[in-house]
């Protein structure tokens, strides 16, 4: 609320040249705002002529909703009827800003009619429009609007909450014109609570945005709220020189609402310093205006400023008539500050009309408003935003005081610079150093590293001949040595022909033993020596296996063990022969060694897609989980007798893993005791491409 600051004036005349001025300037700045609303109705109208024409043209509608707001203020049922009718075609047209701008419109109308609750629905429904669609413009209006409403209401808290939101969206957004309405706006919260410092502090925040904004109807709004506070807090020459300078604009851009607001604050001005005859001059120029505008709001405070004025002049008949009007009004539209300001004046009235049962019912009405308006919760909120100000002036202060610290120790910041140079070269010549430091633990950890892999292979290698040593001393030596004893016997004489005949079968069986134990020696040193090559090839699994079971023939029939080959002829897999030649003999021996008389031995192979898995199955011995988990072990020496006491070296199984996994197969058993093993190993099949080089 805002004034302008004038020489005051002498005469009677003076006073009835000013009216008839003023008469002259509200029939000018009503035909301006006339001539405004026709330049739109007549747009609307060459819109509807065109051949074209569409009610769903976003044009015509966005016009629509502009004449609406032009109504706001002067005729409300022009403002609802219009603010409709663009409501329905925008969502006819689909047109999403155009929807929330006429449920904005419409809910200006419910605000103006004092309806707050119908208010805040609609612009409830505006700004949740907004937010879906991301239009931050009609968000920060929306929510300012949502804001004063919930001001109106009293609910201050709510109201603060609004504010802040809204002008977090306007600040992120950089709408520097919304930001100003919004400190404006906040600022109006703390004058409820009568924090004038406070509340003066958002209006030069407001002040400062529209200097920079350069706006001068904008500036002139914010100086006759400025002036409106400068005047409650009794700073009257201030207030003058404020609300002087608004009402120049207003007079000049013919803004009706605004003109009245000011003329109303300039008669509060005079009626601070006590001059009500002027005071009473000015509300009335106000009065006449409000004539021709709709707003209560602004109606009720100039009632109430006129009710003072007439209490002042000790003309409590007339003063109780403006006091009932602005009470009713303020009632009408849900108004408490208005309620409280009237029902205060009122019980005055009554006071000194000796109407005490009148005055003590307003009295008791005046406090029960002014005590919902002042809640805890609404101090405590506007509290905790003046504690923010505050900091935040603070915080600033402190940035200058720093800025202005740092200004003169520039000179030791140029010094820590030089010596944090020196600093960098040292630090530099001691990175330097230790990278060479580093680079040479490195050497000295790789050739510690070398070492050990060179001792660990040493270890590997003696542990492969002391393990040569141990089987050919316990393995080797013992057959070795019975066949010289007989041999040695038979020469002496000792032992007849016919007798040295009878041991010739158990002769060759060892002999065979011995045979087959050297060749998996030989096999297993060279893997173990790095000495064996795998030299693939396309091989014939069948002849292999016919080949090993003939060589292994005489040892099953001596057991009455059955050799069943269910191998299909022309199987072929990409192997080395030698190797996979070994795996099958081991295999095979391993059955025998462990299938009881009267046993069966099966050998057969599924063909996969890309692979072929071989099985060796017998109903032999079979093994436990312990055993098994030692079979393939590298360095396991694990040996058992088979069923007529035959000894193995403990190789077979390890040196079969060697070679499948070289092959790049994998080998696997099942088995279980008293019921049999199965062994399984797969092979890479033949490729097609080897197929045709075949």
């Amino acid at each position: 609320m805002n004034f302008r600051i004038i020489k005051p004036f002498s005469t009677h005349n003076l006073v009835l040249g000013c009216m008839v001025i003023f008469f002259i300037l509200g029939i000018q700045t009503l035909k301006a705002q006339v001539s405004k609303r026709e330049k739109l109705m007549g747009e609307l109208e060459d819109i509807k002529k065109s051949s074209n024409f569409n009610s769903k043209d976003t044009l015509y509608i966005h016009k629509l909703i502009n004449l609406s707001y032009e109504y706001r203020f002067h005729n409300l049922d022009s403002l609802i009827t219009l603010s409709k009718q663009s409501l329905e075609l925008s969502k006819k047209a689909i047109y999403i800003n155009g929807e929330i701008s006429s449920y904005h419109a419409i809910g200006g109308y419910y605000s103006d009619k004092g309806k707050i609750d119908q208010a805040i629905s609609y612009f409830t429904k505006a700004y949740n429009l907004a937010k879906k669609h991301q239009n931050h413009f009609l968000k920060v209006r929306t929510l300012n609007d949502l804001a004063k409403e919930y001001g109106y209401k009293g609910d201050y808290a709510l109201s603060l909450k609004w504010y802040l939101a809204a002008i977090e969206i306007a600040e992120q957004n950089n709408f520097k014109n919304s930001v100003s309405i919004i400190n404006d706006n906040i600022a109006h919260l703390y004058l409820e609570q009568k924090d004038y410092n406070q509340a003066m502090v958002f209006f030069k925040k407001s002040k400062a945005i529209h200097e920079e904004i350069g706006n001068p109807v904008y500036m002139a709004e914010t100086l006759s709220n400025i002036a409106s506070t400068y005047a409650d807090m009794n700073e009257l020459d201030y207030a003058m020189y404020n609300i002087n300078s608004s009402i120049s604009v207003f007079e000049k851009e013919r803004i009706l609402e605004w003109l009245a607001f000011s003329y109303e604050i300039k008669g509060k001005i005079y009626l601070k310093k006590n001059k009500n005859t002027w005071a009473l001059y000015w509300y009335k120029q106000s009065e006449l205006l409000h004539k021709e505008i709709e707003d209560d709001r602004g109606k009720v405070d100039l009632l109430n400023g006129m009710t003072e004025a007439y209490l002042n002049l000790k003309k409590d008949s007339i003063a109780e008539v403006y006091a009932l009007n602005a009470f009713n009004l303020s009632k009408k539209i849900g108004l408490r500050s208005g309620i409280k300001n009237s029902a205060f004046q009122l019980f005055e009235i009554h006071k000194n009309k000796n109407e005490f049962e009148k005055s003590l019912w307003y009295h008791e009405l005046y406090q029960v408003t002014y005590e919902s308006l002042t809640l805890t919760g609404n101090e405590k909120a506007l509290n905790m935003l003046k504690t923010k100000m505050e900091y935040d002036q603070q915080k600033q202060q402190l940035i200058i005081d720093n800025e202005k610290a740092l200004a003169k120790q520039k000179i030791y910041i140029y010094v820590f610079i030089v010596i944090l140079f020196i600093f960098s070269i040292i630090v530099f010549i001691i990175h330097r150093n230790q990278q060479e430091q580093k680079k040479l633990n490195l050497e000295l950890r790789n050739k510690k590293a070398d070492l050990e892999e060179k001792q660990a292979y040493l270890n590997e290698l003696n542990q492969t001949k002391n393990k040569l040593f141990s089987i050919i001393g316990h393995d080797l030596r013992g057959p070795i040595g019975a066949f010289q004893g007989l041999l040695k016997l038979f020469k002496e004489g000792e032992m007849s022909k016919d007798e040295f005949l009878n041991f010739v079968p158990k002769l060759k069986v060892d002999i065979d033993t011995i045979s087959f134990t050297l060749n998996n020696l030989l096999s297993w040193g060279q893997t173990q020596m790095n000495g064996s090559i795998t030299k693939q090839t396309v091989t014939n699994l069948d002849s292999i296996v016919e080949e090993n079971m003939s060589l292994l023939s005489e040892i099953a029939e001596a057991k009455s063990i059955t050799l069943i080959n269910r191998i299909e002829p022309n199987c072929q897999i990409w192997s080395d022969p030698n190797q996979i030649d070994i795996i099958i003999r081991n295999l095979l021996s391993n059955a025998l060694k462990f299938t009881p008389n009267n046993g069966q031995i099966i050998i057969g192979a599924i063909q996969k897609i890309k692979t072929c898995e071989i099985y060796v199955k017998d109903n032999g011995m079979g093994m436990s989980e312990e055993v098994i988990g030692k079979l393939f072990k590298k360095d396991s020496n694990h040996t058992t007798y088979g069923t007529n006491h035959e000894k193995g070296t403990g190789l077979g199984l390890s040196l079969c893993k060697e070679m499948v996994e070289k092959n790049n197969g994998k080998i696997w058993v099942h088995s279980a005791v008293g019921k049999g093993s199965s062994f399984y190993f797969t092979i890479p099949r033949i490729h097609k491409q080897y197929k045709e080089s075949a």
